[in-house]
């Protein structure tokens, strides 16, 4: 956290406290939940279609087959044919520019995803199409490779992992993150790594190589210690357990590593706030940040219908909160604040994680990666040297 956020948030702002919505009841979308059995092991309730379809449809049964005997939902890839793998953003409030995302939709399943939404342009739901119907790019290193080649290309960190997980469970096959890295590392051009996968720890080999020039860190998101409630949030995601140990693996290997407490949910998982960080201390981590709760689009209603069925018991004490920090909305996109929120409850979270991280000696330094070992690759027909 810079400077300048951490004074701010040591002047707490006062707001008027809101009401949550009324009961249930008043959610339709609660009555259109799948099967348990046909989402088994998945995070979202519903199926619902994205936000630009014409039709909506809905599961019911007609007389003629019992929705029972409806097959599960499976896991299936397709594949994206995108011609270019580097993605731009100028937004303000993020320290990066560019992003690769080596799949489209993400098995972890975790409820909360902000990034759900995004499966609407593919026309497929935000809900259980987003983490069952999944998009690769295999030819992603070799785009990447053309890119890098380009005359005006100026280097700057690439970040991966920003919007879906790279090292969700399809990427023990398809190794398409490997294959970038390979790219990156030969190159000599700087990565950043966000995951909640302990798979991560594969790419060892490489990643070490790449930080002792400066040129590879790794985030990984611990959200919750407490098993349950991890496995019931992000259903196909690493145990807790094994995102520590990967983070002490990594960190032994040398390459900077970041733990984020990320999402934060009010009344469901802040609590944990100090016991992550200290967990992550002891596993070498020397960096720290958090998020708090994202509800973007489509993924209010899924977190909404997600709540009732788990804890139904927190629900309106959740959302109370969430609205406090949201300036009475359930999701407020503005720069500076949809990653922090404003309130008093916004301020305390805030408060709470920077002495936690005083007190644990983290974010004491920040680890800053290079560019230069930057060496453009050749492009195809390009002479060679002779020097």
């Amino acid at each position: 956290m810079s400077p300048a956020s951490s004074h701010a948030l040591k002047h707490p702002p006062v707001t008027a406290p809101s009401e949550p919505a009324g009961a249930p009841s008043d959610f339709p979308e609660l009555a259109v939940a799948i099967d348990r059995q046909r989402r088994r092991g998945r995070g979202a309730q519903s199926n619902a279609s994205g936000r630009y379809e014409a039709e909506a449809r809905v599961a019911f049964d007609d007389g003629w087959q019992s929705l029972e005997d409806l097959p599960p939902f499976k896991t299936s890839v397709g594949i994206d044919t995108s011609r270019k793998v580097i993605t731009r953003n100028d937004s303000p409030d993020i320290g990066f520019d560019r992003s690769i995302n080596p799949y489209r939709g993400c098995e972890h399943g975790c409820v909360y995803c902000f990034a759900r939404p995004t499966h609407a342009y593919l026309g497929l739901s935000p809900g259980l199409d987003f983490e069952s119907k999944l998009f690769a790019k295999p030819e992603a290193p070799s785009l990447l490779e053309k890119e890098l080649a380009a005359t005006g290309y100026e280097p700057r960190m690439i970040a991966i992992g920003t919007n879906t997980d790279p090292y969700q469970p399809i990427e023990r096959e398809r190794k398409i993150v490997r294959g970038i890295l390979e790219v990156l590392e030969r190159t000599g051009h700087p990565v950043g790594i966000v995951t909640k996968s302990a798979l991560v720890v594969r790419d060892i080999d490489i990643l070490a190589r790449m930080a002792k020039r400066n040129l590879a860190k790794v985030a990984i998101s611990v959200t919750s210690l407490d098993p349950k409630l991890a496995r019931t949030m992000e259903p196909r995601a690493a145990t807790p357990p094994k995102r520590l140990e990967a983070l002490k693996q990594l960190s032994d290997a040398g390459i900077p590593t970041t733990v984020m407490v990320a999402p934060v949910i009010p009344a469901l998982n802040d609590s944990e706030i100090e016991r992550i960080l200290d967990a992550a201390a002891h596993a070498g981590v020397k960096e720290a940040s958090y998020v708090l709760l994202r509800l973007p689009l489509e993924v209010r209603d899924l977190f909404r219908e997600w709540l009732m069925a788990n804890y139904p018991d927190r629900y309106r004490h959740v959302f109370t909160l969430i609205r406090d920090m949201r300036g009475g909305r359930d999701y407020d996109a503005k720069w500076g604040e949809r990653m922090k929120g404003t309130g008093p409850m916004a301020w305390t979270i805030g408060r709470r994680f920077e002495i936690a991280c005083d007190r644990l000696g983290l974010n004491k330094r920040r680890s800053k990666l290079t560019t230069d070992h930057f060496a453009r690759p050749n492009r195809n027909g390009d002479q060679l040297s002779l020097f």
